[in-house]
């Protein structure tokens, strides 16, 4: 019976587990068309990364920036064609173009080693960040950022997990509960326990008459 529970708590464990790593993929470790901080048009990819050195040395992000501040963006623009056209970039602050405010304004200009860096000090809020490459015909790419926001979006994807782990739990335990093998291993584990007692209780029985009868002894003989 207890190598039945192990099992179930293994399996749920294991369900989980799968459930989990497939839900919350961690950046870096996916496919490059499926990066959520690629941009493509046709075959021209680029790529965006943001960093925050005072936050996280080593951290970088995408369109969830986790503090106001200083944040260094790096555009890699991975398509060789890219680095023949003149590339220009802008910073709005606001989630659209009408009625934004441009903050940041890039110029045209041609990078042949592939890589737009900038550092701009960021409030709280939403961005949009275009960067225009003037080919036939130009391209357009957008990013939409967030700055110091929940992101609930991926707060639910990181509940999911362990919600799905408690419910398979509570199943498995209702299941293995009502299961008549578990009853009668319960019953076996009740009627044996209550064996020891009764012969606890015997052998205290014992010990107190032969107590008496020593005593008696005793004062028969004196």
């Amino acid at each position: 019976m207890v190598r039945q529970i192990a099992r179930t708590g293994i399996a749920a464990f294991m369900l989980v587990m799968t459930f989990y790593t497939s839900t919350a993929g961690a950046h870096g470790k996916v496919a490059m068309e499926d990066d959520n901080c690629m941009r493509r048009i046709g075959e021209n990819m680029i790529h965006l990364s943001a960093y925050q050195p005072q936050v996280d040395e080593e951290g970088h992000y995408c369109t969830d920036i986790p503090k106001v501040g200083n944040t260094i963006m790096v555009i890699d623009l991975v398509d060789p064609a890219l680095r023949e056209m003149p590339i220009g970039m802008k910073i709005i602050k606001g989630d659209r173009v009408e009625g934004g405010e441009i903050i940041t304004d890039l110029r045209p200009a041609v990078y042949r080693d592939g890589v737009i860096s900038m550092q701009k000090a960021l409030e709280q809020g939403k961005y949009l960040v275009q960067v225009t490459a003037e080919g036939v015909p130009p391209l357009h790419y957008e990013y939409h950022l967030r700055v110091e926001m929940i992101n609930y979006a991926d707060t639910f994807r990181a509940m999911i997990g362990p919600l799905v782990g408690l419910l398979l739990t509570a199943i498995l335990g209702y299941k293995l509960i009502r299961s008549r093998r578990f009853r009668d291993w319960m019953a076996s584990r009740g009627s044996k326990r209550t064996e020891k007692d009764d012969e606890g209780e015997k052998s205290s029985a014992v010990d107190v008459e032969k107590t008496s009868i020593n005593k008696q002894t005793k004062d028969g003989e004196s």
